[in-house]
């Protein structure tokens, strides 16, 4: 028996959700943003759009677990999706073309392996980040370089773009293509706390505490006595 036919209603409460969602996402309410397209899901359970809007929430949020599912819903509703092959990768047992020249590479370099684990863990989100745009990847040297120059930087650890581009046989000009849209698609930040792994403690969770101390002396500073 197949399930009931959404009402007109549902059908607009939900997309309603659905739009509310995507601006949470975009001013990084994740919270938000999940428990609208949750509700969405439940109004409207077989529209692909909200399981994969749902996944690149969860995977934004942290949660990769639910997002890991959220894509199998989606593979399950659009199994003849152009991106099809790229999500079910993420389900894959090894590592894809990608991660294995970025592993090799790092490891040569003597990279600790938080670090390479951080990279590889910014490729998976950027993958799901993508939502339901293509990805091309005609050589997996280009942006296994891009992860390498980008986890570097966050962890402070910078090398130059050209020795990157050498060690990975690939163009500045590409490496710093794809730098820029790992960036833009991730959000990505300095010491961003993702991907920061080097020492015990994130040199941004000290601006915090400068920044509340600062405003703690302030507010004794115009107390009243």
């Amino acid at each position: 028996m197949s399930p009931a036919r959404p009402s007109a209603t549902d059908r607009k409460q939900a997309e309603t959700l659905y739009k509310e969602a995507l601006t949470a996402y975009q001013r990084w309410d994740v919270d938000e943003a999940a428990k609208k397209l949750q509700a969405a899901v439940r109004l409207i359970p077989n529209k692909a759009q909200y399981q994969i809007s749902l996944a690149q929430t969860l995977a934004r949020a942290g949660d990769f677990d639910r997002a890991l599912r959220a894509l199998a819903n989606y593979l399950r509703l659009e199994p003849d999706s152009p991106i099809a092959g790229r999500i079910e990768q993420l389900f894959a047992s090894g590592m894809d073309p990608v991660e294995k020249v970025l592993t090799t590479q790092m490891k040569t370099a003597q990279v600790s392996l938080d670090m390479i684990g951080a990279a590889i863990q910014m490729w998976m989100e950027f993958r799901i980040a993508l939502g339901e745009e293509p990805l091309a990847i005609p050589k997996p040297e280009t942006w296994a370089a891009a992860l390498d120059y980008t986890v570097r930087k966050v962890n402070l650890r910078d090398v130059p773009l050209s020795k990157v581009a050498r060690n990975y046989q690939t163009t500045e000009a590409t490496v710093r293509k794809h730098y820029e849209r790992l960036v833009s698609m991730l959000d990505i930040m300095p010491c961003d706390y993702r991907y920061f792994t080097t020492g015990e403690q994130n040199p941004l969770d000290k601006l915090v505490e400068a920044a509340e101390l600062l405003d703690n002396l302030e507010s004794r500073f115009r107390a009243e006595n």
